[in-house]
Protein backbone atom coordinates (compact mmCIF):
# COMPACT_ATOMS: atom_id res chain seq x y z
CA UNK A 1 0.00 0.00 0.00
CA UNK A 2 2.61 2.32 0.69
CA UNK A 3 4.76 1.10 -2.37
CA UNK A 4 1.61 2.08 -4.59
CA UNK A 5 1.05 5.49 -2.74
CA UNK A 6 4.27 6.71 -3.34
CA UNK A 7 4.21 5.40 -6.52
CA UNK A 8 1.08 7.46 -7.43
CA UNK A 9 2.31 10.65 -5.84
CA UNK A 10 5.96 10.04 -7.59
CA UNK A 11 4.31 10.21 -11.16
CA UNK A 12 1.65 13.06 -9.69
CA UNK A 13 4.75 14.80 -9.18
CA UNK A 14 6.61 14.04 -11.97
CA UNK A 15 3.56 15.40 -14.71
CA UNK A 16 3.48 17.85 -13.01
CA UNK A 17 6.79 19.18 -13.35
CA UNK A 18 6.91 18.08 -16.87
CA UNK A 19 3.43 19.58 -17.76
CA UNK A 20 3.65 21.66 -21.22
CA UNK A 21 1.44 24.59 -21.40
CA UNK A 22 0.09 25.44 -24.70
CA UNK A 23 2.06 28.25 -26.27
CA UNK A 24 -0.34 31.00 -27.20
CA UNK A 25 -0.20 32.18 -30.70
CA UNK A 26 1.92 35.64 -31.19
CA UNK A 27 -0.11 38.30 -31.94
CA UNK A 28 -0.38 39.09 -35.43
CA UNK A 29 1.92 41.60 -36.55
CA UNK A 30 -0.43 44.42 -37.73
CA UNK A 31 0.49 45.49 -41.78
CA UNK A 32 0.58 49.40 -41.75
CA UNK A 33 2.68 52.23 -41.19
CA UNK A 34 4.75 53.16 -38.29
CA UNK A 35 3.74 56.24 -36.81
CA UNK A 36 6.00 59.10 -34.25
CA UNK A 37 4.48 61.65 -32.82
CA UNK A 38 5.70 64.64 -30.59
CA UNK A 39 2.99 67.07 -29.17
CA UNK A 40 4.29 70.56 -27.83
CA UNK A 41 1.97 69.04 -24.21
CA UNK A 42 4.78 66.63 -23.57
CA UNK A 43 4.14 63.27 -25.55
CA UNK A 44 7.56 62.29 -26.64
CA UNK A 45 8.38 60.84 -29.72
CA UNK A 46 5.69 57.83 -29.13
CA UNK A 47 6.13 55.13 -31.53
CA UNK A 48 2.26 53.50 -32.82
CA UNK A 49 1.43 51.58 -35.59
CA UNK A 50 -1.73 52.61 -37.94
CA UNK A 51 -2.92 49.54 -40.24
CA UNK A 52 -3.44 49.91 -43.95
CA UNK A 53 -6.76 51.05 -45.41
CA UNK A 54 -7.70 50.42 -49.15
CA UNK A 55 -7.21 53.35 -51.09
CA UNK A 56 -10.65 53.56 -52.89
CA UNK A 57 -11.80 53.63 -50.11
CA UNK A 58 -10.50 57.50 -49.33
CA UNK A 59 -13.23 60.02 -50.30
CA UNK A 60 -11.75 62.91 -47.67
CA UNK A 61 -8.78 64.60 -46.49
CA UNK A 62 -6.86 62.85 -48.98
CA UNK A 63 -3.59 64.00 -49.85
CA UNK A 64 -1.53 61.91 -52.37
CA UNK A 65 2.31 61.76 -53.80
CA UNK A 66 2.78 63.26 -57.36
CA UNK A 67 5.60 62.19 -60.01
CA UNK A 68 7.34 65.64 -59.38
CA UNK A 69 10.74 65.65 -57.69
CA UNK A 70 12.88 68.18 -56.20
CA UNK A 71 16.42 67.74 -54.15
CA UNK A 72 17.83 64.54 -52.43
CA UNK A 73 18.64 64.88 -48.71
CA UNK A 74 21.82 64.29 -46.34
CA UNK A 75 20.98 63.61 -43.41
CA UNK A 76 20.06 65.57 -39.71
CA UNK A 77 22.26 65.56 -36.61
CA UNK A 78 24.15 67.82 -34.75
CA UNK A 79 27.67 69.74 -34.04
CA UNK A 80 30.06 67.72 -32.05
CA UNK A 81 32.10 70.15 -30.60
CA UNK A 82 34.55 70.11 -27.73
CA UNK A 83 32.19 70.78 -24.98
CA UNK A 84 29.92 67.89 -26.47
CA UNK A 85 32.70 65.21 -26.39
CA UNK A 86 34.09 66.18 -22.91
CA UNK A 87 30.72 65.99 -21.09
CA UNK A 88 30.44 62.17 -23.53
CA UNK A 89 33.63 61.01 -22.16
CA UNK A 90 32.54 62.30 -18.43
CA UNK A 91 29.81 59.27 -18.96
CA UNK A 92 31.19 55.74 -18.36
CA UNK A 93 31.55 53.88 -21.31
CA UNK A 94 28.10 51.58 -21.24
CA UNK A 95 26.20 54.83 -21.16
CA UNK A 96 28.19 56.99 -23.71
CA UNK A 97 27.96 53.75 -25.98
CA UNK A 98 24.34 53.34 -25.15
CA UNK A 99 23.60 57.45 -26.01
CA UNK A 100 25.58 57.21 -28.98
CA UNK A 101 23.45 54.07 -30.59
CA UNK A 102 20.30 55.87 -29.39
CA UNK A 103 21.13 58.56 -31.71
CA UNK A 104 23.51 57.37 -34.57
CA UNK A 105 22.30 53.71 -34.67
CA UNK A 106 20.27 52.85 -38.12
CA UNK A 107 18.49 50.32 -37.28
CA UNK A 108 17.63 50.77 -33.21
CA UNK A 109 18.43 54.23 -32.71
CA UNK A 110 17.32 57.41 -34.49
CA UNK A 111 19.69 57.06 -37.88
CA UNK A 112 21.32 60.93 -37.39
CA UNK A 113 23.52 60.75 -40.36
CA UNK A 114 25.33 64.04 -40.50
CA UNK A 115 27.69 66.37 -38.32
CA UNK A 116 29.21 69.39 -37.66
CA UNK A 117 33.14 69.41 -35.80
CA UNK A 118 35.22 72.34 -35.44
CA UNK A 119 38.44 72.86 -37.10
CA UNK A 120 40.28 74.21 -34.00
CA UNK A 121 38.83 75.49 -31.14
CA UNK A 122 35.16 77.33 -30.74
CA UNK A 123 33.44 79.17 -27.76
CA UNK A 124 32.58 75.21 -27.13
CA UNK A 125 36.21 74.02 -26.91
CA UNK A 126 38.29 73.97 -23.27
CA UNK A 127 40.63 76.77 -24.91
CA UNK A 128 41.67 78.72 -28.05
CA UNK A 129 43.75 76.67 -30.52
CA UNK A 130 44.10 75.85 -34.38
CA UNK A 131 46.59 73.24 -35.36
CA UNK A 132 49.07 75.14 -36.63
CA UNK A 133 49.75 78.10 -33.70
CA UNK A 134 53.18 77.96 -34.57
CA UNK A 135 53.99 80.30 -37.53
CA UNK A 136 54.86 77.91 -41.06
CA UNK A 137 52.05 75.64 -42.58
CA UNK A 138 54.70 73.62 -41.77
CA UNK A 139 54.22 73.35 -38.55
CA UNK A 140 50.97 71.69 -39.23
CA UNK A 141 49.87 69.28 -36.56
CA UNK A 142 46.56 67.88 -35.20
CA UNK A 143 45.43 69.14 -31.65
CA UNK A 144 46.47 67.42 -29.00
CA UNK A 145 43.18 68.76 -27.47
CA UNK A 146 41.40 67.22 -30.68
CA UNK A 147 43.26 63.86 -29.70
CA UNK A 148 41.80 63.94 -26.37
CA UNK A 149 38.47 64.36 -26.93
CA UNK A 150 36.92 64.49 -29.98
CA UNK A 151 39.04 61.77 -31.95
CA UNK A 152 37.57 59.28 -29.48
CA UNK A 153 33.60 59.99 -29.35
CA UNK A 154 34.33 60.26 -33.63
CA UNK A 155 35.39 56.67 -33.41
CA UNK A 156 32.64 55.84 -31.49
CA UNK A 157 30.18 57.23 -33.71
CA UNK A 158 31.73 55.88 -36.98
CA UNK A 159 31.80 52.31 -35.43
CA UNK A 160 27.73 52.88 -34.58
CA UNK A 161 27.20 54.33 -38.19
CA UNK A 162 30.17 54.11 -40.73
CA UNK A 163 28.21 56.47 -43.34
CA UNK A 164 27.57 59.69 -41.07
CA UNK A 165 28.53 62.31 -43.37
CA UNK A 166 31.06 65.23 -41.51
CA UNK A 167 30.99 69.19 -42.34
CA UNK A 168 34.13 70.94 -41.17
CA UNK A 169 34.32 74.84 -39.80
CA UNK A 170 36.75 76.64 -38.57
CA UNK A 171 36.43 79.57 -35.90
CA UNK A 172 39.78 81.46 -37.19
CA UNK A 173 42.81 80.69 -39.08
CA UNK A 174 45.99 80.79 -37.02
CA UNK A 175 46.78 84.50 -35.14
CA UNK A 176 49.49 84.49 -37.24
CA UNK A 177 48.25 84.78 -41.06
CA UNK A 178 45.71 87.70 -39.39
CA UNK A 179 46.06 90.92 -40.34
CA UNK A 180 43.45 94.40 -39.00
CA UNK A 181 40.61 94.64 -40.75
CA UNK A 182 41.54 98.20 -41.83
CA UNK A 183 45.25 97.83 -43.14
CA UNK A 184 48.56 95.79 -43.33
CA UNK A 185 49.42 95.13 -39.42
CA UNK A 186 49.52 92.01 -37.68
CA UNK A 187 46.61 90.95 -35.71
CA UNK A 188 47.88 88.91 -32.91
CA UNK A 189 44.28 88.18 -31.06
CA UNK A 190 41.75 85.14 -31.43
CA UNK A 191 38.79 87.73 -31.98
CA UNK A 192 38.49 89.60 -35.01
CA UNK A 193 41.04 90.14 -37.28
CA UNK A 194 41.05 89.70 -41.08
CA UNK A 195 42.93 86.70 -43.10
CA UNK A 196 46.09 87.76 -44.67
CA UNK A 197 46.10 87.62 -48.77
CA UNK A 198 49.98 86.53 -48.89
CA UNK A 199 48.85 83.66 -46.59
CA UNK A 200 46.07 82.22 -48.87
CA UNK A 201 47.99 79.51 -49.97
CA UNK A 202 49.18 78.65 -46.68
CA UNK A 203 45.88 78.44 -44.82
CA UNK A 204 44.57 76.61 -47.95
CA UNK A 205 47.38 73.91 -47.30
CA UNK A 206 46.12 74.42 -43.46
CA UNK A 207 42.26 72.67 -45.08
CA UNK A 208 44.10 70.15 -46.95
CA UNK A 209 45.84 68.86 -44.64
CA UNK A 210 43.45 69.10 -42.04
CA UNK A 211 40.84 66.78 -44.69
CA UNK A 212 43.92 64.44 -45.55
CA UNK A 213 44.43 63.94 -41.69
CA UNK A 214 41.18 63.40 -40.66
CA UNK A 215 40.31 61.29 -43.33
CA UNK A 216 43.47 58.88 -42.54
CA UNK A 217 42.07 58.57 -39.32
CA UNK A 218 38.83 57.40 -40.66
CA UNK A 219 37.27 60.20 -41.04
CA UNK A 220 35.95 61.23 -44.37
CA UNK A 221 34.78 65.21 -44.78
CA UNK A 222 31.73 65.83 -46.99
CA UNK A 223 32.19 69.38 -46.84
CA UNK A 224 33.86 72.57 -45.38
CA UNK A 225 32.87 75.96 -44.48
CA UNK A 226 35.42 78.40 -44.75
CA UNK A 227 34.75 80.67 -42.03
CA UNK A 228 31.95 80.12 -39.13
CA UNK A 229 30.36 83.38 -39.24
CA UNK A 230 32.23 85.14 -41.23
CA UNK A 231 30.36 88.66 -40.24
CA UNK A 232 31.06 88.01 -36.67
CA UNK A 233 33.49 90.12 -35.38
CA UNK A 234 32.84 88.94 -31.64
CA UNK A 235 32.93 85.92 -30.01
CA UNK A 236 35.99 83.69 -28.32
CA UNK A 237 37.16 82.81 -31.44
CA UNK A 238 36.39 84.80 -34.80
CA UNK A 239 37.81 85.67 -38.34
CA UNK A 240 36.01 88.72 -40.30
CA UNK A 241 35.80 87.23 -44.17
CA UNK A 242 34.28 89.86 -46.26
CA UNK A 243 32.29 87.98 -49.15
CA UNK A 244 34.94 89.67 -51.64
CA UNK A 245 37.56 88.11 -49.46
CA UNK A 246 36.16 84.58 -49.76
CA UNK A 247 35.75 84.70 -53.07
CA UNK A 248 39.62 85.40 -53.83
CA UNK A 249 40.34 82.99 -50.80
CA UNK A 250 38.51 80.78 -53.20
CA UNK A 251 40.14 81.59 -56.47
CA UNK A 252 43.39 82.01 -55.38
CA UNK A 253 44.40 79.63 -52.40
CA UNK A 254 41.04 76.90 -51.84
CA UNK A 255 40.07 76.00 -55.56
CA UNK A 256 43.59 75.26 -56.55
CA UNK A 257 44.66 73.73 -53.69
CA UNK A 258 41.99 71.29 -53.30
CA UNK A 259 42.52 70.34 -57.33
CA UNK A 260 45.66 69.78 -57.10
CA UNK A 261 45.44 67.52 -54.10
CA UNK A 262 42.75 65.91 -55.90
CA UNK A 263 40.27 66.19 -52.82
CA UNK A 264 36.34 66.20 -53.44
CA UNK A 265 35.12 67.72 -50.24
CA UNK A 266 32.70 70.09 -51.22
CA UNK A 267 33.64 73.64 -50.45
CA UNK A 268 30.24 75.68 -48.94
CA UNK A 269 30.24 79.47 -48.85
CA UNK A 270 29.03 82.11 -46.06
CA UNK A 271 27.88 80.33 -42.94
CA UNK A 272 26.24 82.69 -41.40
CA UNK A 273 22.85 84.62 -41.04
CA UNK A 274 19.89 85.12 -43.31
CA UNK A 275 19.76 88.81 -42.57
CA UNK A 276 23.93 89.11 -43.13
CA UNK A 277 23.88 90.91 -40.06
CA UNK A 278 22.77 93.66 -41.38
CA UNK A 279 25.57 95.05 -42.89
CA UNK A 280 24.72 96.55 -45.90
CA UNK A 281 27.83 95.55 -48.46
CA UNK A 282 27.44 91.84 -47.41
CA UNK A 283 23.91 91.39 -48.27
CA UNK A 284 23.60 88.62 -50.97
CA UNK A 285 26.79 86.85 -49.44
CA UNK A 286 27.01 83.87 -51.50
CA UNK A 287 25.23 85.22 -54.50
CA UNK A 288 28.14 87.64 -55.66
CA UNK A 289 30.59 84.50 -54.84
CA UNK A 290 28.60 82.25 -57.47
CA UNK A 291 28.59 85.08 -59.70
CA UNK A 292 32.46 85.23 -60.37
CA UNK A 293 32.14 82.05 -62.81
CA UNK A 294 35.55 81.38 -61.17
CA UNK A 295 35.25 81.07 -57.60
CA UNK A 296 31.29 79.51 -58.33
CA UNK A 297 33.42 76.33 -60.03
CA UNK A 298 35.12 75.69 -56.99
CA UNK A 299 32.24 75.60 -54.83
CA UNK A 300 28.91 73.29 -54.33
CA UNK A 301 26.72 75.71 -52.38
CA UNK A 302 26.11 77.66 -49.11
CA UNK A 303 25.97 77.29 -45.54
CA UNK A 304 23.05 78.96 -43.45
CA UNK A 305 22.56 80.21 -39.70
CA UNK A 306 19.52 81.58 -38.52
CA UNK A 307 20.39 84.45 -35.88
CA UNK A 308 18.96 86.75 -37.58
CA UNK A 309 16.64 87.38 -40.26
CA UNK A 310 14.01 84.55 -41.94
CA UNK A 311 14.75 81.52 -43.92
CA UNK A 312 12.49 82.89 -46.84
CA UNK A 313 16.02 84.46 -48.06
CA UNK A 314 16.82 81.34 -49.37
CA UNK A 315 13.90 81.36 -51.87
CA UNK A 316 15.99 84.14 -53.99
CA UNK A 317 19.13 82.24 -53.73
CA UNK A 318 17.73 78.76 -54.70
CA UNK A 319 16.11 81.06 -57.32
CA UNK A 320 19.45 83.01 -58.67
CA UNK A 321 21.78 79.66 -58.62
CA UNK A 322 19.30 76.45 -58.59
CA UNK A 323 22.39 74.31 -59.11
CA UNK A 324 23.61 75.80 -55.38
CA UNK A 325 23.55 73.25 -53.12
CA UNK A 326 22.15 74.35 -49.41
CA UNK A 327 23.02 73.48 -46.10
CA UNK A 328 21.52 74.62 -42.45
CA UNK A 329 24.26 74.40 -40.38
CA UNK A 330 24.05 75.69 -37.16
CA UNK A 331 20.94 76.65 -34.61
CA UNK A 332 21.16 76.72 -30.90
CA UNK A 333 18.75 77.09 -28.15
CA UNK A 334 19.02 78.69 -24.93
CA UNK A 335 18.15 80.71 -22.21
CA UNK A 336 17.27 83.97 -24.68
CA UNK A 337 14.45 81.58 -26.53
CA UNK A 338 13.65 78.28 -24.88
CA UNK A 339 10.22 76.88 -24.25
CA UNK A 340 9.97 73.44 -25.05
CA UNK A 341 6.91 73.80 -26.59
CA UNK A 342 7.58 77.06 -28.72
CA UNK A 343 11.03 75.77 -29.69
CA UNK A 344 9.85 72.11 -31.03
CA UNK A 345 7.14 74.06 -33.42
CA UNK A 346 8.59 76.96 -34.04
CA UNK A 347 11.93 75.38 -34.62
CA UNK A 348 10.82 72.15 -36.37
CA UNK A 349 8.40 74.62 -39.21
CA UNK A 350 11.31 77.18 -39.91
CA UNK A 351 14.92 75.24 -39.78
CA UNK A 352 13.47 71.93 -40.98
CA UNK A 353 10.18 72.27 -43.29
CA UNK A 354 11.20 75.71 -43.89
CA UNK A 355 14.69 74.79 -44.90
CA UNK A 356 13.88 71.49 -46.52
CA UNK A 357 11.27 72.88 -48.67
CA UNK A 358 13.53 75.52 -50.23
CA UNK A 359 15.99 72.66 -51.18
CA UNK A 360 18.05 72.23 -48.35
CA UNK A 361 19.91 68.89 -48.62
CA UNK A 362 20.74 68.53 -44.44
CA UNK A 363 20.36 70.01 -40.90
CA UNK A 364 23.26 70.13 -38.47
CA UNK A 365 22.31 71.59 -35.29
CA UNK A 366 24.62 73.36 -32.47
CA UNK A 367 25.97 71.29 -29.62
CA UNK A 368 24.73 68.15 -28.94
CA UNK A 369 25.46 67.80 -25.22
CA UNK A 370 26.22 70.66 -22.91
CA UNK A 371 25.88 70.08 -18.79
CA UNK A 372 23.26 71.35 -17.08
CA UNK A 373 24.77 74.57 -17.11
CA UNK A 374 25.63 74.97 -20.39
CA UNK A 375 29.34 73.86 -20.27
CA UNK A 376 31.70 73.67 -21.10
CA UNK A 377 32.27 77.22 -22.75
CA UNK A 378 34.86 79.81 -23.49
CA UNK A 379 35.21 83.23 -22.05
CA UNK A 380 33.66 86.12 -24.89
CA UNK A 381 31.48 83.11 -26.41
CA UNK A 382 28.10 81.81 -25.98
CA UNK A 383 27.34 81.37 -22.02
CA UNK A 384 23.68 81.01 -22.45
CA UNK A 385 23.14 78.40 -25.14
CA UNK A 386 21.81 74.79 -24.00
CA UNK A 387 22.44 71.35 -25.87
CA UNK A 388 20.02 69.34 -27.82
CA UNK A 389 20.63 67.53 -24.90
CA UNK A 390 21.90 68.65 -21.22
CA UNK A 391 23.68 65.96 -18.69
CA UNK A 392 23.79 66.24 -15.14
CA UNK A 393 26.95 66.89 -13.64
CA UNK A 394 25.69 65.16 -10.14
CA UNK A 395 26.88 61.68 -12.30
CA UNK A 396 27.02 62.01 -15.96
CA UNK A 397 25.12 59.07 -16.23
CA UNK A 398 22.28 58.28 -19.17
CA UNK A 399 19.58 58.67 -16.57
CA UNK A 400 20.46 62.04 -15.97
CA UNK A 401 20.21 63.06 -19.49
CA UNK A 402 17.51 65.81 -20.45
CA UNK A 403 16.23 65.34 -24.32
CA UNK A 404 15.57 69.07 -25.37
CA UNK A 405 13.29 70.24 -28.31
CA UNK A 406 16.20 69.85 -30.50
CA UNK A 407 16.81 66.25 -29.91
CA UNK A 408 13.27 65.62 -30.94
CA UNK A 409 13.48 68.19 -34.32
CA UNK A 410 16.67 65.43 -35.74
CA UNK A 411 14.63 62.22 -34.58
CA UNK A 412 11.43 63.65 -36.85
CA UNK A 413 13.44 63.42 -39.90
CA UNK A 414 16.35 61.07 -39.12
CA UNK A 415 13.90 57.98 -37.88
CA UNK A 416 12.08 57.93 -41.16
CA UNK A 417 14.34 59.71 -43.66
CA UNK A 418 17.40 57.88 -44.53
CA UNK A 419 20.51 59.27 -46.52
CA UNK A 420 19.51 60.33 -50.31
CA UNK A 421 15.48 60.67 -49.46
CA UNK A 422 14.14 62.65 -52.43
CA UNK A 423 11.32 65.09 -51.75
CA UNK A 424 8.63 64.58 -53.73
CA UNK A 425 5.52 66.61 -54.97
CA UNK A 426 1.68 66.03 -53.41
CA UNK A 427 -1.59 66.88 -54.42
CA UNK A 428 -4.75 66.99 -52.08
CA UNK A 429 -6.04 67.67 -48.77
CA UNK A 430 -4.34 71.24 -46.75
CA UNK A 431 -5.27 73.40 -44.01
CA UNK A 432 -4.72 75.97 -42.27
CA UNK A 433 -2.04 75.44 -39.61
CA UNK A 434 -0.86 72.08 -41.64
CA UNK A 435 2.50 71.53 -43.27
CA UNK A 436 3.21 68.10 -44.73
CA UNK A 437 6.32 66.99 -46.53
CA UNK A 438 6.54 63.65 -48.34
CA UNK A 439 10.06 61.64 -49.39
CA UNK A 440 10.81 58.39 -51.39
CA UNK A 441 13.38 56.72 -49.36
CA UNK A 442 16.45 54.74 -51.26
CA UNK A 443 14.96 51.61 -50.25
CA UNK A 444 11.43 52.14 -51.73
CA UNK A 445 9.55 53.03 -48.41
CA UNK A 446 7.99 56.56 -47.93
CA UNK A 447 8.80 58.95 -45.28
CA UNK A 448 6.11 61.82 -44.40
CA UNK A 449 6.75 64.75 -42.19
CA UNK A 450 3.79 66.68 -40.94
CA UNK A 451 3.71 69.83 -38.84
CA UNK A 452 0.08 70.91 -36.55
CA UNK A 453 0.44 74.27 -35.25
CA UNK A 454 -3.19 74.62 -34.48
CA UNK A 455 -4.74 74.34 -31.40
CA UNK A 456 -7.37 71.30 -32.58
CA UNK A 457 -6.68 67.91 -33.99
CA UNK A 458 -6.30 67.23 -37.63
CA UNK A 459 -6.99 64.09 -39.71
CA UNK A 460 -5.44 63.56 -42.76
CA UNK A 461 -4.90 60.10 -45.29
CA UNK A 462 -1.95 59.53 -46.53
CA UNK A 463 -2.65 57.42 -49.96
CA UNK A 464 -0.68 55.72 -52.48
CA UNK A 465 -2.25 53.80 -55.04
CA UNK A 466 -1.26 50.02 -52.79
CA UNK A 467 -2.67 51.43 -49.45
CA UNK A 468 -4.20 54.44 -47.27
CA UNK A 469 -2.57 55.81 -44.24
CA UNK A 470 -5.65 57.39 -41.74
CA UNK A 471 -3.16 59.84 -39.50
CA UNK A 472 -4.68 62.04 -36.79
CA UNK A 473 -1.93 64.56 -35.62
CA UNK A 474 -2.80 66.00 -32.43
CA UNK A 475 -3.10 70.30 -31.60
CA UNK A 476 0.37 71.69 -31.92
CA UNK A 477 2.41 68.60 -32.56
CA UNK A 478 5.13 66.45 -35.13
CA UNK A 479 4.33 63.39 -37.05
CA UNK A 480 6.77 61.23 -39.02
CA UNK A 481 5.04 58.74 -41.09
CA UNK A 482 6.97 55.55 -42.54
CA UNK A 483 5.88 52.54 -44.56
CA UNK A 484 6.49 50.72 -47.59
CA UNK A 485 3.81 50.06 -50.14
Amino acid sequence: MHIHLLLLLSFTVLTACHRVEPVPEPPEEVEGATVYTTTASGTLFRESKIAFGAPEDVHFYKLTRTDESFQSVDGFGFAITQASCYNLLKMSAEDRTSFLREVFCRKNGLGSSLIRVCIGGSDFSLDEFTCCDTPGIENFAMHQSDIQYLFPVLDEIMQINPDVKIIGSPWSCPRWMKITENGGAAYDRWTGGRLNPEYYEAYAQYFVNWIVAMEQRGYPIHAVTLQNEPLNRGNSMSLYMSWQDQRDFIKKGIGPAFKKAGLKTKVLVFDHNYNYDNIADQRNYPLHIFEDAEAASYVAGSAWHNYGGNVSTLDAVHSAYPDKEIYFTEASIGEWNYTFAGCLINDFRDIFLGTLGRYGKGVTLWNLMLDSNGCPNRPGGCTTCFGAVAISTSDYSLKGITRNSHYYNVAHCSKVLQPGAVRMGTEGYSTAGLTCQWYLNPDGSNAVLMLNESGSDITVNLVTSAHSIPCRIPARAIQSVLWTD
